[in-house]
């Protein structure tokens, strides 16, 4: 007669091996809370900017990964190179924090934004300050309104007081325009910031060296060019004040 088969038993000791598993993760926890306690300034501060510059990448692991074990970024990564120079360089000018620019503007232009002569708002690349042709440009021209002048005096005040930089991009409507003056809206465009720019630093001490011009013509636009409205809101000049991420892709000023 064949032998019974013995009873498998239940495993009633299959927990140790989870709480095993979280007890490491415990111990590697503690272990990462005390080296970071350990980290000096220097490191601390390289780590900090990698950790943000990797979040809007989406490659924490690898910037973080490299800073930790002191490796050089790859060569082809012009991002990360620029991540840890400016984080190996703690004398350097660093762009400031713009929330506290994005209140004050608000409040003090508070008249001039309910009335939507202007815009004030914060994007992902910096604070942009978005001036309506309508208040500040004559149809068709690139001269400031000098009406405008107070506003765009508070405008730079505010820009003075940190040191990122300031890109003036100009944007049309797509109703075409040839003139003896402006043979397409990328003429219009570019002229417009460049009036904002020479405004900025001869009567208002902006210094030059921070700010660029960008000519957009009708290729950005903020509403639909179909209605008199939206053609309205297209034609603009968009004052930006760069953020810290948005500034590491500035070109670099290698001579003073």
């Amino acid at each position: 007669m064949a032998r019974r088969k013995r009873e498998e038993h239940a495993n009633h000791e299959r927990w140790l091996v989870s709480y095993a598993d979280f007890i490491t993760l415990l111990f590697a926890f503690f272990v990462m809370m005390y080296a970071n306690s350990q980290t000096d300034q220097k490191q601390a501060t390289k780590i900090s900017q990698a950790f943000r510059e990797a979040m809007a990448e989406g490659r924490i692991s690898h910037a973080l990964a490299r800073l930790l074990k002191h490796e050089a970024p790859k060569k082809d990564d012009p991002r990360e190179e620029a991540v840890m120079a400016v984080a190996e360089d703690p004398g350097k000018v660093r762009p400031v924090e713009l929330l506290p620019s994005l209140r004050q503007l608000n409040e003090t232009l508070k008249k001039e934004i309910e009335s939507g002569r202007l815009e004030v708002r914060m994007e992902k690349r910096g604070l942009v300050i978005s001036l309506r042709e309508a208040t500040f440009f004559p149809s068709g021209g690139a001269e400031v309104d000098p009406a405008t002048l107070p506003v765009l005096e508070a405008i730079a005040k505010e820009i003075k007081k940190h040191p990122n930089p300031v890109r003036l991009e100009g944007h049309t409507d797509s109703v075409p325009i040839h003139t003896a003056r402006f043979r397409s809206n990328w003429d219009l465009s570019a002229a417009r910031g460049i009036a904002i720019l020479a405004l900025f630093s001869e009567k208002f001490g902006v210094e030059v060296e921070r700010m660029a011009i960008a000519g957009f013509a009708e290729t950005a636009p903020v509403a639909s060019n179909e209605t008199v409205e939206g053609r309205a809101r297209n034609r603009r000049v968009d004052i930006v004040v760069l953020n810290e991420l948005a500034a590491l892709q500035e070109p670099e000023q290698r001579v003073r």
